[in-house]
């Protein structure tokens, strides 16, 4: 969006601003709890297929607009308050409070598009956003109609909306768009850890009211562990190599493709994967030796294994190592559903060592080759 190195490293606010967005993470996983069924599943997809699309958006706003004056700062602190609406929604958005996500959504698309209007190169940037903005302004009018209708015609229209940005960045040239793969890169590494501590959180509500003895204590030590694996997945050196690898793509116009494609699609299911694993966790407080019910058992696993395959698919659309360890330990992750049935600390268990032992596995060969790397080149 901007020339390659003019964007600043991510600033205070836009870290308030992430923390202000991972609420919905909180709220996403609460609406699932007590409702673990396909249409659930479908409505929590669905919101947060919207929301990570506009902050998607405003992540590639601020690598555009440093938010560097008091105009922006106070207008990016509307699209917070437009998010924290969309957030405090997320519970009932499919009953009496859609018309709150809908205007919610409006505020943030709103703000978004006027804070490109404060780019300091208005002339690229103008033309860029000029494109953008039909497209998010036809989705925005798409979920606020179906925020204010009622039963399939909100499933329907925030579908459409949903699909329209899922398309978007084909229905336009990227050519416009230049990034500072340094902020871009850290700002994306922020949300997804932001939003593993919020998981926590997330899971440590689920213990109000609960006796503390040696299961729900257990639950609570292995909930953390399977949080852990999933930041040290990402955080294995791979931001560091993914940041390389898009300031390394010289095409204005390809970098931005890719950009989207990695960082907008495959961390959908990042963030997707992080909620249900949250979800799963939290429905085995309390139930440590007891079996789940099969939807519950399927959360949990499908939650770790949609993080690790959304990765494997992100280090692949860059061209990274590590992808096959992701889908094999996907693979593991999922053939565990059947402990949980039998007893939920039998899986939360099995999550844990399948996701340990491919990281440390991959690990290991890395340090290998970095320490064969190192005598080759102090032989030459």
């Amino acid at each position: 969006m901007t020339r390659a190195g003019r964007a600043p490293r991510v600033s205070t606010i836009e870290l308030f601003f992430d923390l202000v967005f991972v609420f919905t993470v909180t709220q996403l996983a609460k609406a699932m709890v007590g409702h673990v069924d396909a249409v659930h599943a479908v409505r929590v997809l669905l919101m947060l297929g919207l929301i990570w699309w506009m902050y998607g958006g405003y992540a590639w706003l601020t690598n555009a607009v440093a938010p560097s004056s008091t105009t922006r700062r106070t207008l990016l602190l509307t699209g917070m308050a437009g998010f924290l609406v969309m957030a405090l929604a997320v519970p009932e958005a499919f009953g009496s409070d859609g018309w709150a996500f809908a205007v919610g959504y409006l505020a943030v698309t709103v703000v978004h598009a006027t804070l490109f209007l404060h780019a300091d190169d208005n002339a690229s940037i103008g033309r860029a956003i000029g494109r953008l903005v039909p497209i998010n302004g036809s989705a925005a009018a798409l979920v606020l109609a179906g925020g204010l209708l009622p039963g399939g015609w909100r499933y329907g229209l925030w579908a459409a909306a949903l699909t329209i940005i899922i398309v978007a960045p084909y229905l336009q040239r990227m050519d416009g768009w230049q990034i500072a793969s340094g902020h871009f890169v850290e700002r994306h590494g922020l949300v997804v850890i932001v939003a593993i501590g919020e998981s926590v959180v997330a899971i440590g509500l689920a213990f109000a009211g609960v006796e503390l003895n040696g299961g729900t204590l257990a639950v609570a030590v292995l909930g953390l562990a399977i949080a852990y694996y999933l930041y040290w997945n990402y955080f294995s050196g791979d931001e560091v190599r993914a940041e390389h690898a898009l300031e390394a793509i010289a095409d204005p116009a390809r970098r931005a493709r890719v950009a989207v494609n990695a960082w907008g699609y495959a961390h959908y299911f990042l963030i997707a994967g992080i909620v249900f694993t949250a979800v799963g966790v939290k429905l085995s407080v309390g139930h440590a030796t007891e079996p789940l019910h099969w939807p519950d058992a399927v959360m949990l696993s499908a939650g770790a294994a949609g993080f690790l395959l959304g990765h494997a698919w992100f280090l692949t659309l860059l061209g990274l190592p590590g992808a096959t360890y992701r889908v094999v330990a996907a693979l593991g992750v999922l053939a565990a559903i059947p402990l949980g049935h039998w007893m939920a600390v039998t899986q939360l268990v099995a999550v844990l060592v399948v996701m340990a032992t491919a990281v440390i596995l991959r690990d290991l060969r890395f340090v290998r080759r970095e320490h064969s790397t190192a005598i080759h080149d102090f032989g030459r």
